[in-house]
């Protein structure tokens, strides 16, 4: 087979090379051709080199171009996938420290709340463009396939607004599948079937088997309460699952900042999260971690350039979407995974037009979705929450109407427990004075923002969050490896 892959914002460089490798495991995609681009000259070398020499070492017709011309990388494309971050680290530090001043208290802050609503107001723009080159220099019927976050927004509005056959792609529902299959004693991930569905990130097992053997809510509490790691990393989230009976996809600090329960008050977050690794509730954990991967990645790339010179091995493949959707689609291999798309009728109690996580078929004929699955009341009441909030959140990016916009971020779980309506009036204009650069949608209404800020009078505070770390330097990173490397 030959046919292009583009790969928007390969700068991403490590799940880049995770990406390409995955997709080199089928065999019948030895000759096909990746178009890498990226705003980031630097990256896009960085990044190309090391799939050269992924390409070199394995003996491989594969051919890798990388140009900074989007659509050039996009002609002929029958994929495109999009790992972009607009605005990078400079933006999303923006995104955690002005809620901090307003008491807002986010652990990733990619999703939906103050943070990810203003990532989604950069992004929504870009994607459009990127649908408007795709519909016009890809192959016909090309296929976008959505990695970034906000996931939802991003895909809401690459469907409804960008005309191009989207689908968006996470990893939460089989990273909560391991964990599940771990805590029940499973020998393989293979033996434990499931039914999961929802949201982005407030995805639910709402159906689990063991071997055939259905496992209900006491049984899965009583296994993650006696688990020795999860039982302190997953509080929150296993307060959850008895509150609601069934057990959430996403990871203890990104749950708490969907619902509005666990993190409005400092005391309480401290309480609900575990300060082990970022993920389980750290404020600002994600930021640190990538500003660390990033300082990391730029001094210790020579290793990373040797470490691609080792054979591909199929059987290290990981379970991201991406290879097995392609290799189903070219090869009528059938593969069953978990798709982020438009839901019409899907899920039976959530809207029509949201944007739904939920099990589906890949096969030559495209991506089928198992419809009529119906959530549990609360799990549906969570989902429509968020759902209402990336709905005018999405409208807003497009429109650029900024009072719609505050209104999104007012409808939001956390920032509507936290703030009063003048803190959010008064944030969401400092977010849009700061973040200009990236939203020109929001260009007219700036000067309106400052002259309203230079005259406002609600008071804010320098906050560094209820559980907050400094960002590790390259020799400590480089001491915390060494001591882990000894002692395993």
């Amino acid at each position: 087979m030959s046919f292009k892959i583009a790969i928007i914002g390969a700068g991403s460089v490590g799940f880049t090379k995770k990406l390409f490798t995955d997709i080199l495991c089928v065999p019948e995609f030895r000759d096909i051709e990746f178009a890498l681009t990226d705003l980031s000259e630097h990256n896009l070398g960085m990044i190309k080199a090391i799939l050269d020499k992924v390409v070199e070492a394995n003996g491989l017709p594969t051919r890798v171009t990388a140009t900074t011309d989007r659509r050039k990388a996009l002609e002929g494309a029958r994929y495109i996938i999009s790992c972009v971050r607009v605005g990078g680290l400079e933006a999303y530090a923006d995104d955690i420290r002005i809620p901090l001043k307003y008491g807002i208290d986010q652990c990733v802050g990619d999703t939906i709340c103050a943070g990810g609503i203003l990532y989604g107001q950069r992004n929504i723009p870009v994607i459009l463009d990127f649908c408007k080159d795709i519909r016009e220099v890809a192959a016909t019927g090309a296929k976008f396939l959505n990695y970034a976050n906000p996931m939802a927004m991003n895909t809401w509005a690459a469907i409804e607004y960008g005309k191009v056959d989207t689908v968006g792609l996470c990893h939460g529902v089989q990273h909560g599948a391991e964990q599940i299959a771990e805590v029940l004693g499973a020998k393989s991930r293979h033996e434990l079937d499931y039914v999961c569905s929802g949201i982005n990130h407030q995805t639910w097992f709402i159906d689990l088997r063991l071997n055939g053997r259905k496992i209900g809510k006491d049984e899965l509490v009583a296994a993650f309460e006696a688990h020795p790691v999860y039982s302190q990393q997953e509080k929150l989230r296993i307060d959850v699952l008895k509150r609601f009976g069934v057990y959430s996809t996403e990871s203890n600090g990104h749950l708490s900042e969907y619902l509005p329960w666990y993190r409005k008050r400092p005391d309480e977050i401290t309480r609900w999260i575990d300060m082990s690794d970022w993920i389980h509730g750290e404020t600002g954990g994600y930021l640190r971690y990538s500003t660390e991967t990033r300082n990391w990645f730029e001094t210790e790339y020579p290793q990373f350039l040797e470490a691609a010179s080792k054979p591909i091995d199929p059987a290290k493949r990981s379970n991201e979407h991406a290879s097995h959707i392609l290799e189903a689609l070219e090869t009528n291999r059938v593969y069953r995974g978990h798709f982020n798309v438009r839901n019409d009728g899907v899920i039976t109690n959530l809207p029509q037009d949201a944007i739904i996580e939920s099990p589906g078929f890949v096969d030559r004929f495209g991506i089928n979705m198992a419809a009529g699955i119906t959530l549990p009341e609360a799990c549906a009441a969570t989902c429509m929450s968020s759902i209402n909030v990336q709905r005018m959140s999405v409208h807003a990016a497009v429109s650029g109407d900024i009072d719609l916009l505050k209104l999104a971020v007012l409808h939001d779980p956390l920032v509507g427990a936290v703030s009063t309506p003048e803190e959010v009036w008064q944030m969401v204009d400092e977010m849009v004075v700061a973040q200009a650069q990236w939203l020109p949608q929001y260009a007219h209404a700036v000067p309106a923002a400052k002259e309203r800020l230079s005259k406002s009078a609600v008071k804010t505070r320098e906050w560094a969050g209820a559980a907050r770390r400094n960002v590790r330097s390259i020799e400590e990173l480089r001491a915390e490896k060494a001591a882990l490397k000894q002692a395993g």
